[in-house]
């Protein structure tokens, strides 16, 4: 019987850390680029649409710095949704067309989208891109967007923090955990899957795929729970590599914020939909819904390194106490994998945000995560909040709408 439980306790992390690990080494080379046709193309009939919940310290910036970057003909609509501040006028004053949104009882950032899809329906555009009120679009993105998007009917941009060097160790290796989860792992889910997660902002759609999708809902992980029911209907969002959107880093207090409702959200997802997806996708032999139902049965990266530790601390505890010691060895050796990916992943791309001197920081960063994941065991979160941005208050609104 104890033979039974320490190789549980051996192969549920250990198998989490391996699959992990094929993620991202299938993700370390980049992928083939799809977005523009050769020799170009007609720009498409595109809508930008911007879901902003008391965005007025970020969305005059946010719309400045679109200007030049979208294609001629280009339409931006914010959704001011349940705003208590200037959002609207700001960006009226920036030249987008601009929707309020007032319904106090349906909170979170799908509803907006759903009210600003039903503005667009009167002259619905070809595609659509949906980008934060944080966010920015490099240069190129979004026409690489809107043709992948109008022939894979769903993309995704390369989604990553600002790397700031002076932030502080902790958030340095937050925001690396980001590009490997939506850079290296995504190329990855990618190669497996045939299709990726969305991230919530640089997605982008077809019209058709657009208008069909169910957006009003607050759940935490919206974006994750669209690409499931987008995969169910049969749709791949594909991951875009020659576009890209970044936001600006938030301090300390504030990211542990930011992923106890990203990480949360995904957890969610999780615990309720890997394994029937895992089955439906062996049921319907689905490639993509498989290859989404094994992502979602590994936890988050600092999660899953803490869980491995545990482990084997249980299992080093069997052996010293007669038991054996296979499953310690075991749990070692996946564990030891998973770090050789990690450590890969930060050769080949994650030095330029992320110094050396940072990295050796990791353990510091595991006991920073850890009350974080025993507050989910406490307590569920139940509802979206949204970052603080700069400038604004500890004590600002944060009920709603982005992250």
């Amino acid at each position: 019987m104890l033979d039974v439980l320490a190789w549980t306790l051996a192969l549920v992390p250990g198998g989490a850390l391996l699959y992990f690990s094929a993620e991202v080494l299938l993700g370390l080379k980049p992928l083939d680029r799809f977005g523009l046709p050769a020799g170009g193309s007609a720009s498409p009939d595109l809508a930008v649409l911007i879901p902003a919940h008391n965005e007025a310290a970020v969305i005059g910036r946010t719309l400045a710095r679109l200007e030049g970057m979208l294609p001629a003909g280009t339409r931006t609509l914010v959704v001011a949704d349940n705003c208590d501040d200037d959002t609207a006028a700001i960006g009226r004053r920036c030249g987008a067309d601009v929707v309020e949104r007032n319904d106090r009882a349906r909170h979170g950032k799908g509803y907006a989208l759903a009210f600003g899809r039903d503005w667009l329906a009167r002259s619905p555009p070809e595609a659509v891109i949906v980008l934060d009120a944080d966010c920015e679009l490099a240069p190129g993105s979004a026409a690489a967007l809107a043709h992948t998007a109008i022939e894979c009917r769903a993309a995704q941009a390369v989604n990553l923090q600002q790397a700031y060097a002076a932030a502080s160790p902790l958030v340095q290796i937050s925001n690396f955990a980001i590009l490997i989860k939506n850079l290296v792992r995504a190329r990855g889910v990618q190669r497996v899957a045939g299709g990726i997660p969305l991230f919530g902002t640089g997605m982008a759609f077809s019209w058709e795929t657009f208008a069909h999708a169910d957006l009003a809902s607050d759940h935490l992980a919206e974006d994750m729970q669209l690409a499931i029911d987008l995969g169910r209907a049969g749709t791949r969002a594909r991951l875009e590599e020659g576009a890209s959107v970044t936001s600006g880093c938030a301090g300390v207090a504030d990211t542990i914020q930011q992923r106890r409702r990203w990480e949360g959200g995904f957890l969610q997802i999780a615990v309720s939909q890997a394994l029937p997806l895992v089955a439906e996708g062996i049921r319907a032999r689905s490639r993509h819904l498989l290859g989404l139902g094994l992502h979602l049965l590994v936890p988050p990266l600092a999660l899953l390194f803490l869980m491995a530790l545990g482990g084997l601390a249980a299992l080093l505890a069997f052996g010293l106490g007669g038991q054996v010691w296979g499953p310690f060895i075991a749990l070692l050796a996946a564990l030891t994998t998973a770090s050789a990916a990690v450590f890969a992943a930060w050769l080949v791309a994650g030095r330029r945000m992320l110094p050396l001197r940072s990295l050796l920081l990791a353990p510091a960063y595991l006991a920073w995560k850890l009350p974080l994941y025993l507050g989910f065991i406490v307590t569920r979160k139940g509802r979206w909040t949204r970052t603080r941005r700069p400038g604004e208050p500890a004590t600002v609104d944060a009920s709603d709408t982005r992250s």
